[in-house]
């Protein structure tokens, strides 16, 4: 059915196809803003994530070999603290690889510049509610996860 917030079918499908190019990739910004909260300042100043493989496998530059080693070993305690940054969300796995790993600029990595919004209950469904007249399911959903994140807004906190 076809609802006033439905896109033509050539222009949905042209959607559809940029976004499954980015894959899991969606989620990167997310990722990136709580990965200092999550793993803490030391190991953030080491390693810092790089990418999300179309599997789901988060990819973590590393300042050393020494590093990805030894956060390898924490790959279990690493997706538990980010699934409780994320809502819930994580990874499915990562890896660790000696990287080009930034340095720290005028943010501090212990001090991120805002905290990752914490979606509610009621801005998923509104966000539901926002994307039910699209068509196809996959991107109604992509549609429905960003408008509840939009509805979080910049100023909630994590709990």
């Amino acid at each position: 059915m076809r609802g006033r917030w439905s896109l033509p079918g050539p222009l949905t499908a042209n959607v559809q196809r940029e976004l499954a190019r980015f894959g899991p990739a969606g989620d990167m910004a997310e990722i990136v803003t709580a990965w200092p909260t999550a793993v803490g300042g030391p190991v953030a100043a080491n390693a810092w994530p790089a990418r999300v493989a179309r599997d789901g496998t988060l990819h973590v530059a590393t300042s050393s070999s020494t590093w990805a080693y030894e956060l390898s070993q924490l790959e279990a305690q690493i997706l538990t603290r980010l699934r409780d940054a994320l809502g819930g969300r994580s990874p499915r796995s990562v890896r660790f690889a000696v990287g080009r790993v930034p340095s720290a600029g005028a943010e501090s990595v212990e001090n991120p510049a805002r905290p990752v919004p914490r979606v509610t209950e009621e801005a998923r469904r509104r966000g539901k509610e926002i994307a039910a007249p699209i068509g196809d399911a996959a991107l109604r959903e992509l549609v429905a996860r960003a408008a509840a994140a939009s509805l979080a807004g910049p100023g909630t906190r994590p709990v």
